[in-house]
This record gives structure tokens, sequence and C-alpha cells, in this order.
């Protein structure tokens, strides 16, 4: 069975939003991260709405991505999984130089950096299907 591009790019981008989330959880654990949420200051930074803003702005596009990857065209869909693939994979590289990461945090980043990485991939390499003559 052939699964349509656009429904590979949007489960990807499930894949990889369950990630982010799931280690942002996984921080809420980490008795030392816990800390410095209650401080409001985290790794010397402080929580504010300008920040958290900043971060939601950030996860609504791989949000985004698993609806945009089911009804864009292709042209469209193409371009937006490159984009945001390249955001992504760029702002998490990023995060791994901000501080000195946890064990579980670097684990979590290379499935996500990994994945964005394949998005990009998978978006670039995609020749459009109304281009391909049926035999």
């Amino acid at each position: 069975m052939k699964t349509s591009k656009k429904m590979l790019l949007s489960t990807l981008w499930i894949f990889v939003t369950l990630n982010y989330l799931y280690c942002d959880i996984m921080g809420l654990m980490d008795m030392n991260l816990l800390k410095q949420y209650l401080t409001g200051n985290v790794n010397g930074m402080e929580m504010n709405e300008n920040i958290l803003l900043s971060a939601a702005f950030l996860l609504e596009i791989p949000i985004a991505m698993v609806l945009l990857s089911r009804i864009l065209n292709y042209k469209a869909n193409r371009l937006a999984n490159i984009i945001a693939g390249i955001i992504m994979t760029f702002v998490q590289t990023a995060t791994l130089f901000a501080g000195v990461p946890t064990k579980y945090y670097v684990f979590c980043s290379i499935i996500e950096i990994a994945t964005t990485i394949v998005i990009v991939w998978l978006a670039w390499k995609w020749i459009n299907p109304s281009a391909v003559t049926q035999e």
C-alpha cells in the first residue's frame, strides 16, 4: 500500500510535535528545571509573557503543518514543508547550544532534528503528481 506524500508529511509532523511536547513534559519532571520554572528564571532566561509567546509561536509551526500538509496544493505544500522544516531544524539545533542540555533533551533533539531533516528532504524530492504521466 502506497502512502500519499501529503499523509506521510502530515504524519511526520505529528510525530515530531509529540516529541517536542513530551520533551517539554519531561522538563517539568526534571527536579532542577522544575525549581527554575517555579522561580520564573530558567538557565538565566526570565520566563516572561514574551518568551512564552515566542515558544507558543514556534510550537504552532509544526502543529499547523499537520493540517497544512493535508490541505495545501502541491506547490504551496512543498514550499511550506521545506520552509517549516528548515526553521524547526535550525531552532532545535540552536537550542542545543543554549546552556548545557540534559541527556534526555539531547536524545529528543536528535530525533526531532532527524525528523525535520527528513521532512525537508521528502518535500524537496517531491515530484508534482500531476506532472507524472500515467501509462
